[in-house]
């Protein structure tokens, strides 16, 4: 792929220290904020450069080829889809060397009547995400000078479908309506996993894509924090922490979630790992302004002067910063969207004769998930689920039967 190591990392950084910051039900993509907080860096001069750089967590000079190279390998993964566009009024002129760091078709124009220029960017935000989002997350005024968006779509499907059923829980937020449930079993027992972290014990559950996009679900003991559990995920991901595999898991509660059990049953066969979780559908918008220092953004929405000469020598500060996100976990797939944008301004009685070890890991109360890229654990989107998805007009009892996963 040739994405960098040191890319990855710092991708994933800003993706924990936002899960850190982040309260509720919530899914965001750090993926798609840090190209655009990279092109702005290589333009920012004095402290608005300094503060976009501690935010990448890459030297500022270093920031518009990274995200170069971060977006082409995103472009290069199965079943991922990016898009970079910038958009400037005519009268708005850009350095050639900044400019030329932008895919070659990025640039389109606005023409100073916010109505039509919303309709064109919401044109363009449909499209790159299939649908997903309808509307690009600018606020559009007759000063707005330029507009930097990116989109980032996701789809896999399980190698390992689950079936739908109506989630049994026992935590009492959930309990008092019915949800969608999603359960499956299987052999393959090192998919799930316990680790110790400084918040707390952890259950990992790794739900594979059949293109290397794959999907983490993350429980964390009661009383961890979505920053906590969250950002344990990601340390997993860079091996800070060691994860117990289901096969050496001790019987009896084992983790968060996780029960590790000798069963009866009618004829001899292996372990199993059987799997409970909620299907879930999330959307969420989110003001970058309001974490401005998060992201960097603390020195730039100072409109009184320009923050990036190496831009334009035309003045420009940021005027607004929103990402808008949308990610559905469901019995075949997953698939995500995250439009970011900144606008410059100025059951019988069975013969149980044989024993076996059975896993049972239940995903039934709050939980996190990162939706990743296998090979590089680059993170593209991440959340915290408080609300899962009410169940479809079905019959409960009408069940699928899916071959494990091999």
């Amino acid at each position: 792929m040739g994405l960098a190591t040191t890319t990855v990392q710092a991708v994933n950084g800003l993706t924990a220290r936002w899960a850190d910051a982040s309260e509720g039900g919530t899914a965001f993509s750090a993926a798609g904020v840090w190209p655009l907080l990279a092109h702005l860096a290589d333009g920012a001069r004095g402290v608005a450069r300094a503060q976009l750089e501690e935010a990448l967590g890459l030297p500022a000079g270093q920031a518009m080829a990274a995200a170069r190279e971060l977006l082409a390998a995103m472009d290069a993964m199965r079943g991922l889809e990016t898009g970079l566009g910038l958009w400037t009024r005519r009268t708005l002129e850009l350095r050639k060397e900044w400019e030329a760091g932008l895919p070659a078709d990025a640039h389109g124009v606005l023409t100073g009547d916010p109505a039509a220029d919303r309709q064109a960017l919401d044109v363009w935000t449909a499209k790159r995400t299939g649908g997903l989002i309808d509307r690009m997350p600018v606020t559009l005024t007759e000063d707005t000078q330029m507009v930097l968006a990116s989109a980032l779509t996701m789809r896999t499907q399980w190698l390992s479908p689950f079936h739908e059923v109506e989630l049994a829980t026992a935590y009492e937020p959930w309990a008092t309506r019915p949800w969608l449930g999603l359960r499956r079993s299987g052999t393959v027992l090192d998919r799930v996993g316990v680790a110790q972290t400084p918040g707390g014990y952890v259950t990992e559950l790794k739900v594979l894509g059949n293109n290397a996009l794959d999907v983490h679900l993350l429980l964390g003991e009661e009383g961890m924090s979505p920053g906590q559990v969250l950002g344990a995920g990601v340390g997993l991901l860079a091996d800070r922490d060691a994860v117990l595999p289901g096969p050496r898991l001790p019987f009896g509660n084992a983790g968060p979630g996780l029960r590790v059990e000798k069963v009866r049953c009618t004829r001899p066969g292996p372990p199993s790992l059987e799997v409970t979780t909620a299907a879930y559908d999330v959307n969420a918008s989110h003001d970058l302004l309001q974490l401005h220092r998060l992201f960097g953004l603390t020195a730039v929405r100072d409109i009184s002067r320009g923050h990036f000469p190496g831009i334009s020598d035309f003045p420009l500060a940021i005027g607004s910063a929103e990402q808008n996100v949308r990610a559905k976990f469901g019995a075949l797939g997953f698939e995500a969207a995250a439009v970011t944008a900144f606008g410059a301004v100025g059951a019988g009685i069975p013969d149980l004769r044989y024993v076996t070890t059975r896993i049972s890991a239940a995903f039934d109360r709050p939980f996190g998930f990162l939706a990743l890229h296998r090979h590089t654990r680059l993170v593209l989107t991440a959340g915290w689920v408080t609300d899962p998805s009410p169940p479809p007009e079905l019959d409960w009892d009408d069940e699928l039967d899916w071959d494990d996963e091999r």
